[in-house]
């Protein structure tokens, strides 16, 4: 039975009144206005003929002219219990033009002789009782409905973070809209003119080491954060605090997204752990970069990946006279295709499903695309995948890169950006060396060209750490995991990671690549490091879950507890750009890297680990295997390194009789 009551009055609650219906309420209202004033006024008399023909000539004449302002400004259009402060203002605005042009009529029949009994003071106190009736009745309508078919269930008590024009707007559409279950209980404000002030009827907080105290005395633990002032205090501190009290914070689409009214509960989102994670804003010269892309044809290599694809876009938006896209994964490279036809339809884009190792393929497409700018961000990037592939990853990231290294110089592009990673400083792992090995053929041609050639290609290297929610990182893991019910695997609990949004990261990429001259190794201030276990924690509680577990599974092959951007032997010097500096590194001769690399690709075809590894190591002293089982090979590499220096301390009689043996 109680059901089939809800379902009544959920049913019931649905329905709204006729158009028609409205419009005959608000012309009952008008003439329920002239005769109740009429008969405060007359008193007995309004019982005399005379005076009811006048007043129901006057209701007549009121009727017609306020009808006509009512279909002009739709009075009655709106569903009564949505009515808002602008509805208000309409029914004001159309009666007061009603009354008006009725004022007028009277005064023409009351030239005329008729109309005796309706005096200015009669007319004035009708029009103040009808806009005051019709008024109160949206107003009626509106808090009955709240009272019979408000929240039924139990409400969440809620803050709202924002006292300007977004946070009202958040606080009303909370109020008005029978599809959020939350109450509001206060604001929270940054203005100090704002503190202690009422709103909506409820108490502005100031932002300050109190506000917890208030919010666990009004039992809030959700903070709805208005779409401007997440602007202003993303990526701040403060936002930590609340995930640290267990807080919940929600935000919303830009008011720009609402089509006029915030209306679903769907438009409220969970903040994201991107948005805690502290980093200053970061300006890029565009006009400096539109000058090397627009109107340039533009290679792109890995443009699937998430770094790729994020470059592609921020390209397209210079505007270059064509876009190469590279990656052998069709899937994702068919989605950026869709993309560019949808957004910038008008840039000539050639897409291309091809391997960067196959070099009389890469020949080809050079020789028809002639890039004159690459962006080369095709690699393979995980780290235990990669401990357990050396030949792969040293035929993909090296091979490929020296492929297209030296067609860039074959062909005559202008510019070669190759995107590496914190992970080839001091590296650790075969993926880091790898890519250490590619920065190293990359500067050593640059700067043997740079030598014999007056104008040649520029070869620039970007090197930075892990981007946000790239494809296989940490932050995607945690939330599926987080969606599974947990636990959550964090390899060590000393584990520190540098994070940069991906979109920041490529938008230095394209400032590096602009101000490069040739031969250099940029590097990105990734801002401060984040310890990995805080930042299961905060995406724990941003989640609202409570039962998730953390467990430790142990540092994967390969793998350290913190990266560096720089070698300890390296040092940096500025830029112009506050955010990127160039690394001072070790200079290798051309030939002889060359005669190495190709050799160690050569190996790689032996499909040898330990033979492939020794080289790479040769090749990279700094290269020291950790949680690995390479680290053997440091360890014989070291006792040959021993006995090699023994021998030599022993003089020359040891190697004769070495050598008569």
């Amino acid at each position: 039975m109680r059901k089939l009551y809800n379902r009544y009055i959920d049913s019931f609650s649905e329905r709204v009144l006729p158009r028609s219906a409205v419009l005959l309420i608000d012309i009952c209202i008008i003439a329920f206005s002239n005769f109740w004033v009429c008969s405060i006024r007359f008193g007995l008399q309004s019982f005399v003929e005379s005076v009811k023909a006048d007043t129901v000539q006057l209701t007549i004449i009121l009727v017609f002219f306020n009808i006509v302002f009512f279909f002009l400004y739709k009075t009655f259009s709106g569903v009564l219990r949505f009515s808002s402060f602008s509805d208000l203002l309409k029914i004001v605005y159309a009666l007061s033009l009603g009354y008006a042009l009725s004022f007028l009529s009277v005064k023409i029949i009351q030239s005329q002789g008729g109309l005796p009994h309706i005096t200015d003071v009669f007319f004035f106190a009708s029009y103040a009782l009808n806009v005051m009736l019709m008024t109160f009745s949206r107003i009626f309508a509106k808090e009955m409905f709240d009272v019979f078919f408000g929240h039924k269930g139990k409400s969440v008590n809620v803050f709202v973070y924002g006292t300007k024009g977004s946070g009202i707007s958040v606080a009303k559409a909370l109020r008005e809209e029978r599809t959020f279950d939350y109450r509001l209980k206060g604001f929270i404000t940054d203005e100090e003119y704002m503190i202690g002030k009422h709103l909506l009827g409820v108490k502005v907080y100031p932002n300050d080491e109190n506000l917890f105290r208030a919010m666990e005395e009004k039992m809030v633990k959700t903070v709805i954060i208005s779409p401007r002032k997440m602007e202003e205090i993303k990526n701040s501190p403060f936002l930590v605090r609340f995930i640290d009290n267990n807080i919940s914070l929600l935000t919303t689409a830009p008011m720009s997204e609402w089509d006029g009214k915030l209306t679903r509960k769907e438009q409220l989102k969970d903040v994201q752990i991107e948005d805690l994670l502290s980093r200053d804003p970061i300006h890029i010269n565009t006009k400096g970069i539109a000058s090397h892309i627009e109107g340039k044809r533009i290679m792109i290599t890995g443009a699937a990946g998430s770094i790729g694809s994020e470059i592609v876009k921020q390209v397209a938006s210079f505007n270059p006279y064509s876009i190469i896209l590279i990656d052998q994964a069709e899937t994702p490279l068919h989605d950026i295709r869709l993309e560019m036809h949808d957004r910038w339809c008008n840039i000539r884009t050639e897409i291309v499903v091809a391997d960067i190792t196959n070099a009389s393929r890469m020949e080809k497409i050079f020789a028809e695309t002639q890039p004159q700018y690459i962006f080369h961000a095709a690699a393979y990037k995980h780290v235990p995948m990669m401990e357990d592939n050396v030949s792969e990853s040293i035929q993909n990231n090296v091979l490929g890169t020296k492929i297209l290294a030296d067609l860039a110089i074959k062909y005559n592009v202008y510019k070669f950006v190759m995107i590496s990673t914190d992970k080839a400083v001091n590296p650790s792992n075969v993926m880091g060396c790898s890519k250490r090995i590619c920065e190293i053929y990359v500067q050593a041609l640059a700067m043997h060209y740079g030598r014999i050639a007056k104008k040649t290609t520029q070869f620039i290297t970007t090197r930075f750490g892990n981007v946000l929610g790239s494809n296989g990182s940490v932050i995607p893991l945690f939330k599926e995991q987080i969606k599974n019910g947990g636990p959550i695997t964090v390899t060590h609990p000393e584990i520190i990671r540098y994070f940069m949004l991906i979109s920041e990261a490529c938008q230095l990429v394209l400032e590096a690549g602009s101000m490069g001259r040739g031969g250099e190794i940029y590097i990105f201030d990734m801002g401060e490091p984040v310890k990995i276990l805080d930042l299961a924690k905060r995406m724990i509680l941003l989640s609202g879950s409570k039962d998730i577990k953390i467990e430790f599974s142990g540092l994967r092959h390969g793998e350290k507890l913190y990266e560096e951007l720089l070698n300890n032997a390296e040092q940096t010097k500025p830029t112009h750009h506050e955010k990127i500096m160039i690394a001072n590194v070790r200079e290798y001769e051309y030939g002889e890297v060359k005669a190495l690399i190709d050799d160690l690709i050569e190996t790689s075809y032996v499909y040898d680990d330990k033979l492939t590894v020794m080289k790479m190591k040769r090749l990279v002293p700094e290269f020291h295997s950790t949680n690995s089982p390479f680290e053997e090979i440091d360890k014989e590499m070291e006792d040959l390194s021993f006995n090699v220096s023994s021998r030599s301390q022993n003089g020359g009689e040891e190697r004769d009789e070495r050598l008569c043996r």
